[in-house]
């Protein structure tokens, strides 16, 4: 198995142990209940800061992260503009598609397209 496939295989793992917990309940009364779409997305966001952290940032390049906040920013809303050029942008992209399985949305839910 290539290193590649061992490292999003773990970070699958450990996301799926972190998305096995749920989201908490606690929510105050005056508070609505938050939206299925707006559960993904903070969802997805959680998992984009922990591959983040663990991986680092080392062959992203400036437009990838980008792009990719600003779909985060959007509410995760806009058009899927996120286009992975570098391998290490391509296993970037593919952690966060298991990862968004993991969290319970299609693997079409992450912004990742390259039109051109």
């Amino acid at each position: 198995m290539t290193r590649s496939l061992k490292s999003i295989i773990s970070l699958a793992g450990l996301l799926a142990a972190i998305f096995a917990g749920g989201v908490s309940h606690a929510v105050a009364q005056s508070t609505p209940p938050k939206s299925w779409p707006e559960v993904k997305c903070e969802r997805y966001g959680k998992a984009w800061a922990e591959a983040l952290m663990r991986r680092g940032r080392q062959g992203l390049s400036p437009e990838f992260i980008e792009r990719h906040e600003a779909f985060l920013a959007s509410g995760c809303t806009t058009k899927a503009d996120v286009c992975p050029r570098s391998t290490e942008e391509l296993d970037m992209a593919n952690i966060m598609v298991v990862a968004a399985m993991n969290a319970g949305t299609a693997s079409t839910f992450p912004p990742f397209a390259c039109r051109k």
